[in-house]
């Protein structure tokens, strides 16, 4: 994607979904709309990414492969003041830790465009009460 430098800079965005056809939907969705996404499918890589990145808001998935979910790194996203979206089909089987997080939920299946403009919208938000 070329970019003029009249644009905004990029937003770093990180997906942790487990999905690969979800991850990717959100991937190419966020760079079109100039994001640049840290994909992640559990919990440590979507980590390192809060370690090595400038994260600006993320979507996480909720219920990961095995017995993971994406508590460990919304907590971490509490803790850094990250906005977070929770996208995920499984919230109302989810426990209560999961559901007491306080997260905007989008429930699956959205439209990529719609969950990364919404997770974009949180992100817009906050800065609008920062300011």
């Amino acid at each position: 994607m070329t970019r003029n430098n009249n644009e905004m800079p990029e937003r770093a965005i990180l997906l942790l979904e487990d999905e690969p056809l979800i991850l990717m939907d959100l991937e190419f969705a966020a760079e079109d709309k100039g994001c640049r996404p840290y994909c992640a499918t559990g919990v440590d890589a979507a980590l390192r990414h809060l370690e090595e990145a400038d994260i600006e808001v993320a979507i996480l998935d909720v219920t990961l492969k095995g017995k993971e979910n994406c508590v460990p790194v919304a907590q971490e996203l509490d803790r850094r003041g990250i906005p977070y979206l929770l996208h995920s089909g499984d919230l109302n089987r989810a426990d209560e830790t999961v559901r007491n997080l306080g997260a905007k939920h989008l429930p699956k299946p959205a439209d990529s465009d719609v969950v990364i403009e919404t997770a974009l919208g949180i992100l817009d938000e906050k800065a609008e009460e920062a300011a």
